[in-house]
């Protein structure tokens, strides 16, 4: 696999960043993931509107313009020859002096790969067996804004989720309301309604979150933004999560109970389905 990193594109085995870089010591960066459908990345602009609010509230450096990393990512894509897949870009401060202070930062490190993407079977919606993690989001934290290179929270849950045999946990806030799932932001139908938690209960401002969203204002479907405990989740008339590398991910049971299943959910699975296909 080639790698795009700091201006080179390098074989895999040659791409690799100071052991003094504060995203390897502190998860101190940014990245984004996408989808790639035909040679061309699927939401482009929208990641780039998060990632450069998270550069400006981070006040990273980036030696590289937004429309110049537009071609090099195309660029990366033809040199893989993977049309198909998912392209991740990851940025960090750089390299500074020890300790925490990013005063002085020097060399960021600005990184493009390409992964396969997962195989989806375009006749079959997806299901999956939810948990609710004991770990918790922070409520109104600025940095659950931007997906920035410290997960550890997220990366505890999905070891819950994992041990417990399921594919996802569900991260409640602090004070005690759903917030979102460790890759993925959590919908639910209630009184034939579409909803999901508002931004400042840690939910993670998701690029296919925000084309659902659009998808129900384009469908005439009511949705609303609405704080909720995890007891509402496992009562609602369906549920559903959305990510980039899955699209719409149906609910099937949340910690080990059923729950119900709405039309709502497949037609807006069937509806971003077509949104995909007709690009690029």
């Amino acid at each position: 696999m080639i790698v795009f990193l700091n201006g080179k594109f390098v074989g895999e085995d040659d791409a690799v960043v100071s052991v003094f870089d504060r995203g390897f010591l502190y998860g101190d960066g940014l990245f984004e993931a996408m989808l790639v459908k035909g040679g061309q990345p699927f939401g482009w602009n929208e990641h780039m509107e998060r990632l450069g609010q998270g550069i400006e509230f981070l006040q990273l450096t980036v030696p590289f313009p937004m429309d110049g990393l537009r071609r090099l990512a195309s660029e990366l894509i033809q040199r893989n020859q993977m049309p198909e897949g998912i392209l991740r870009l990851t940025i960090s401060r750089g390299i500074t002096g020890r300790g925490y202070s990013p005063k002085n930062a020097i060399r960021p490190a600005v990184v493009m790969s390409l992964h396969p993407a997962p195989v989806l079977d375009r006749r079959k919606m997806p299901r999956w067996r939810v948990i609710t993690s004991s770990f918790r989001q922070a409520s109104n934290d600025p940095l659950t804004r931007f997906k920035t290179a410290n997960k550890l929270p997220q990366i505890l849950a999905r070891a819950e989720a994992d041990l417990a045999g399921a594919q996802e946990a569900v991260l409640l806030n602090t004070d005690g309301f759903l917030a979102e799932g460790t890759t993925s932001n959590i919908f639910w139908v209630q009184d034939n309604a579409v909803c999901t938690p508002p931004l400042p209960t840690g939910a993670l401002p998701g690029i296919t979150r925000r084309f659902i969203i659009g998808l129900c204002v384009k469908l005439k479907v009511s949705w609303r933004e609405k704080r909720a405990k995890a007891d509402e989740l496992r009562r609602a008339q369906g549920a559903f999560l959305t990510m980039t590398s899955m699209g719409v991910v149906e609910i099937e049971s949340l910690d080990g109970c059923k729950l119900q299943r709405s039309p709502l959910v497949k037609k807006l699975w069937v509806a971003y389905r077509r949104l995909l296909d007709s690009f690029p």
